[in-house]
């Protein structure tokens, strides 16, 4: 004969795995946006930075949303991408897909960028 404990805890078990099941099988798509190489021929989120004397050009795919680290925004060549960026004046700036821009005079300080 099973024990009242051992049957109750079997229970929960088997309620614990169907809701874990059940989570797993309605999740939406999660994104993540990616800074990846830089390639020629690639429609790629590309931005030209600097900061501290340092320069960088830097790649990105995907939906979402990462740090940029209040680097100072030289140039930026959307790709196939929409994008906002977050400056350090609170301002949210959008830019469209097969946009190029660049920021010669008065360059953006840019906290964070994000892929719609």
């Amino acid at each position: 004969m099973i024990s009242k404990s051992w049957r109750v805890a079997r229970a929960l078990a088997v309620s614990l795995a169907a809701v874990t099941a059940l989570t797993v099988s309605t999740s939406g798509n999660a994104y993540a946006i990616d800074h990846v190489e830089c390639r020629g021929g690639e429609n790629f989120l590309k931005i030209w930075s600097h900061s501290g004397g340092r320069q960088s050009v830097d790649c990105y795919a995907n939906r979402g949303r990462t740090s940029f680290g209040g680097w100072w925004v030289d140039k930026i060549s959307t790709g196939n991408n929409d994008l906002i960026y977050y400056d350090a004046d609170g301002d949210s700036v959008r830019i469209n897909r097969w946009t190029e821009i660049s920021f010669p005079n008065r360059p953006p300080k840019v906290n964070s960028i994000e892929i719609l």
